[in-house]
């Protein structure tokens, strides 16, 4: 056992003293405090009334006694004991909701759970700040004697975190144990050591999670949503008591919130990368609105890796970065080069999402469940057994160009050379009135290899064989026709995820067999008349950066496509 550890045991063995607190009186109520900032859905709410509780995924009957139930899955069960849900009892309004919560917390502080998850510093800190924020829903009017339990339970809970600090693993439930240390030390100021702590690590753990331009490391917009929430919900506690906000955490709100901005389609939810959902517009505004008073919209975003394209009322989206890093990649996708394409309101292009349960989290993950191209049915990035990724492109590379309004974006990946000796590359166009979006894709290697594209289309998205080759797309009042060059074009069914449960959806897919389409090889006359065509169209100047020549041996595939605005006339 290193002397880590062993001082880390004695200080965790010190914070369980519930009531040794140095001489000083345990307050009889927070000294301050401060309502929980986010809505709770009244039907979850009046559910868990009824002694049953849903959480990401799962349903299980709940109550008194129940905390250690063995049939609970690890993410219920750290929702449940997390007790965010304490926010949707809240949305219910009754008496019988009020009473409900008391009594759950009443049950928790007699008999307390000991599964190991109970004890994670982001469970706890979720926990001790879902009690705080929601006091005077369920404590307020409640006896002496349980004000007294709770209390003491809290500075329990709020030393153990301070035990904790710095945690063994980072993310953004790290933000959330912080969260609930603050939380503690605002409610009971006379404990100084506390924010003492806080103080001590948030700097450092903010600087490890957010990149310059933002992003949180994690490279997932739901992730960035959740831990500016608790950065915005930081703010919100030092506001309250006049504190002066650590830099780290005004900076990053400053720098997030743009980031954040940037991965709303026009509907107002997020985009599906590295298991995103969409989440609800009125949530993701609310927490904007916490953040910042600025309405900046991030362009540039070379750290988190994401390109973002408006052109009049359409918006392309592109993954132009490498999955996350280690430590923080256990829910990245091998969806390098993915893109969304949505016009106003209306997804249009999408990725399949991120799943609820284990089983569809896994299958999304793949490449194949993002709009990009596939490689003999390998994905871009692997996974090892715990979820961490085990292989992954080692440089990826992009050029985006502006010019009248018209993108330009050339991008490629490496993610193929090591299992297919390939490189991928993918040029995107989008016009400047938003109503033309062109794409080629192109595998360059040693040996002729057979690939698909897939676009995976919106629910709302209809797609129609025209029997000319083309597709013809019906979303909402917009009309859409696809075309494609150098492969078979055809409509599969797909899935999305972008909500709680999967939706039916349909995919464009294009594929490429070499033994029916031989691929251009360096030298040869079409070849020759293929990158003179490249560097023609490829970018705003004279062609802007085009495809590098191929060296003597090397094969270039080529797909090329179009998705284009119909003009359809109604006739009266």
């Amino acid at each position: 056992m290193t002397f880590k550890r062993m001082t880390r045991g004695a200080r965790l063995s010190f914070a369980r003293l519930s009531l040794f607190g140095g001489g000083k009186r345990l307050p009889a109520a927070p000294v301050h405090t401060m309502r929980d900032l986010w809505p709770g859905d009244p039907v979850a709410g009046a559910q868990l009334t009824r002694g049953s509780l849903t959480w990401a995924g799962y349903t299980h009957p709940v109550g008194p006694g129940r905390w250690d139930a063995p049939e609970f899955e690890p993410a219920f069960r750290e929702g449940l004991l997390g007790f965010r849900w304490l926010r949707d009892l809240r949305a219910v309004g009754t008496d019988a909701a009020r009473l409900k919560a008391r009594a759950l917390v009443d049950d928790w502080l007699h008999h307390p759970a000991q599964h190991p998850i109970a004890f994670e510093c982001g469970v706890i800190g979720a926990r001790v700040s879902a009690w705080l924020g929601h006091y005077d829903f369920f404590a307020a009017s409640a006896s002496d004697s349980f004000r007294q339990r709770l209390m003491a339970r809290l500075l329990v809970e709020g030393r153990t975190i301070a035990a904790i600090m710095p945690p063994e693993q980072h993310g953004w439930q790290s933000l959330t144990a912080l969260k609930g240390l603050l939380a503690v030390a605002v409610a009971m100021p006379e404990y100084t050591g506390l924010l003492a702590r806080y103080r001590r690590y948030i700097d450092a753990e903010v600087e490890s999670q957010i990149l310059p331009d933002g992003w949180h490391v994690a490279r997932s917009p739901e992730v960035q949503l959740r831990a500016l929430r608790e950065l915005a919900e930081m703010r919100a506690m030092m506001q309250a008591v006049q504190h002066a906000l650590p830099h780290s955490v005004a900076l990053a709100l400053d720098r997030m919130s743009p980031v954040l901005r940037a991965m709303r389609h026009g509907d107002g939810g997020l985009a599906l990368f590295n298991g995103s959902h969409e989440r609800s517009a009125g949530l993701i505004e609310m927490v904007l609105s916490q953040a910042t008073r600025t309405r900046v919209v991030a362009h540039n975003m070379p750290d988190g890796g994401f390109v973002r394209m408006q052109a009049a009322r359409s918006l392309l989206l592109v993954d132009a970065g490498i999955p996350a890093p280690a430590g923080f990649d256990r829910n990245a996708h091998a969806g390098t080069l993915s893109f969304e394409f949505s016009c106003a309101r209306q997804r249009l292009i999408v990725n399949c999402g991120g799943g609820v349960l284990p089983a569809w989290k896994d299958a999304l993950r793949q490449t194949a469940a993002h709009s990009v191209v596939v490689v003999e049915e390998m994905s871009s990035s692997e996974f090892a057994h715990d979820g961490t990724v085990a292989r992954r492109p080692t440089h990826v590379g992009v050029e985006h160009a502006v010019a009248g309004g018209a993108h330009w974006v050339t991008l490629s990946h490496d993610g193929y050379h090591a299992s297919a000796g390939a490189t991928y590359y993918r040029r995107l166009y989008l016009g400047a009135d938003g109503e033309v979006l062109r794409g080629e894709e192109t595998l360059e290697g040693e040996r002729a290899l057979a690939f698909v594209l897939r676009l995976h289309l919106h629910p709302s998205v209809t797609a129609v064989d025209a029997r000319d080759g083309s597709v013809l797309l019906g979303a909402g009042e917009q009309h859409w026709r696809f075309r494609a060059a150098g492969g078979v074009v055809a409509i599969e069914e797909s899935v999305y995820c972008g909500g709680q449960s999967p939706r039916a959806s349909l995919q464009l897919v294009v594929r490429v067999d070499p033994a029916a389409s031989p691929p251009e090889e360096a030298g040869t006359v079409a070849h020759e008349a293929a990158r003179r065509e490249a560097a023609r169209t490829g970018g705003p100047a004279s062609g802007g950066a085009g495809l590098p020549d191929m060296g003597p041996g090397m094969v270039r595939q080529v797909v090329r496509w179009a998705l284009q605005r119909e003009k359809i006339l109604l006739l009266t």
